[in-house]
């Protein structure tokens, strides 16, 4: 097998993989997982907001989570590590699954989005879009987009400090798509604080050689500020 068939099938059983961890471990805040190849096995990192839910008594929810992985999806000697995320409400993938459950108790998808948007916000997040799409108010489909703050859409920024998610959810009138966008001030560069500083240096630096090249020039002005002074005496 070529090295692009082993990288397609790689991502292929990846994809598989994050979509069992989010029905499997849903309750338990599943945020996203990473896994990476070791010469002893292969390590999965759980990002999540309870742990206690995916670890179990005495551990048998990884117990039983890691003969899953390693029977289903051919995972040599899988090792599962748990992590908590600190600030729920600027994952993505975790504001979903919470929007999700809200508009599948029956809670309107408007006021339910104003909740998340304002959840995001308040932890601190940039901007924020939420975009909601489907069987909304009757036997036609629509979508609706609500944001706040500062979200960029295109460059370099839109690529490094947006993380964005996708959900579904079945509703009586039909199934209901979910695309939450956050940007995080986490990962703005300063660059233009940095220019703004390197200015400052500038002008410090062109007043430093204006006093090198001229020292009597203080000086001059003072005397003729002094004769000045008699001649009006």
């Amino acid at each position: 097998m070529s090295s692009v068939k082993n990288v397609l099938k790689d991502n292929y059983n990846s994809m598989l993989l994050r979509d069992f961890l989010k029905s499997r471990i849903k309750d338990s805040g599943f945020s996203h997982v990473d896994i990476s190849k070791m010469p002893t096995g292969t390590r999965v990192t759980l990002h999540v907001t309870r742990p206690g839910i995916v670890i179990g008594k005495k551990g048998s929810g990884i117990k039983a989570l890691t003969t899953r992985l390693e029977h289903d999806f051919d995972l040599k000697n899988p090792q599962i590590s748990v992590i908590e995320i600190t600030k729920p409400e600027l994952s993505p993938n975790v504001m979903c699954n919470r929007l999700a459950s809200h508009i599948e108790r029956g809670i309107a998808f408007r006021r339910a989005t104003m909740w998340t948007i304002q959840q995001i916000m308040e932890k601190g997040a940039m901007g924020v879009q939420i975009t909601i799409s489907g069987k909304l108010r009757g036997d036609r489909s629509s979508f609706e987009k609500h944001s706040a703050g500062i979200l960029p859409r295109s460059g370099n920024h839109a690529d490094s400090i947006v993380d964005e998610d996708i959900a579904h959810v079945k509703t009586p009138m039909g199934l209901v798509g979910i695309q939450i966008k956050i940007a995080k001030k986490e990962k703005v560069k300063e660059e233009i604080k940095y220019i703004v500083e390197n200015e400052d240096e500038k002008t410090d630096n062109n007043k430093k050689l204006n006093q090198s090249e001229n020292p009597n020039k203080s000086t001059v002005h003072e005397k003729q500020n002094q004769k000045s002074m008699k001649n009006k005496e």
